[in-house]
């Protein structure tokens, strides 16, 4: 059997709530496995500031520039055979964030639809990640982190946007048909305490290099 550590490409991928700290894992992996990193296009989103102030006008507009932009990367990034890390993915922004919009009435029927449609197109031309990983926190926890980073555009997420995205997160991950680790972090410290650093590098270094890797 091949040993999964001779793997000479890894593309690991990392998935959660708004404030779950999916960019600082990110970031702590890639100096730990010394692989790309590669982060969720925020401060440069011409549509974040305005979609936070008026969601229903601004909810497409967002979520077609997020897809567009996920598309491509990672499209660049599968052709370029180095080992990666991707802070959030494409797979969430159909099933989680355009999903909650059009539950929450925030994105017409139609939008969602052609949206949809649009995704599915798109991700027919890529592959999963070799083993995504789910950063579960409750709301309390996400706020309180979102509140720390400081980011003025944030101040006006909405609590019920940050629920209506936990509860489909949970429905979404548990029916996620790939490789996957679920760590829940509400307990966890992984940015400022090395011993919760550890514990999460060493359950992502099991799915990826033990026994029973890639079942």
């Amino acid at each position: 059997m091949t040993d999964p550590r001779e793997k000479k490409f890894h593309f690991l991928a990392i998935a959660g709530n708004i404030g779950a700290g999916k960019s600082s894992l990110t970031n702590l992996l890639s100096r730990h496995f010394k692989w790309e990193a590669h982060y969720e296009s925020v401060d440069d989103n011409p549509y974040l500031q305005d979609f936070y102030e008026d969601m229903l006008r601004w909810s497409f507009n967002l979520q077609i520039y997020f897809l567009s932009s996920r598309f491509r990367k990672q499209k660049e990034l599968l052709t370029d055979a180095q080992s990666f890390i991707q802070d959030r993915t494409i797979y969430e922004d159909v099933e989680i964030f355009a999903r909650n919009l059009y539950d929450m009435g925030l994105m017409s029927h139609r939008d969602y639809e052609n949206y949809k449609s649009l995704f599915k197109e798109m991700t027919d031309y890529l592959r999963p990640p070799d083993l995504l990983i789910y950063l579960k926190a409750k709301v309390p926890t996400l706020v309180n982190q979102i509140q720390q980073r400081g980011r003025d555009y944030e101040n006006s997420i909405r609590i019920d946007y940050l629920e209506g995205l936990n509860k489909l997160y949970e429905g979404w991950i548990m029916n996620y048909p790939h490789q996957k680790l679920i760590i829940e972090t509400d307990d966890l410290d992984f940015v400022n305490r090395k011993e919760d650093l550890g514990k999460v590098i060493g359950m992502i270094e099991e799915r990826l290099f033990g026994l029973f890797a890639g079942n």
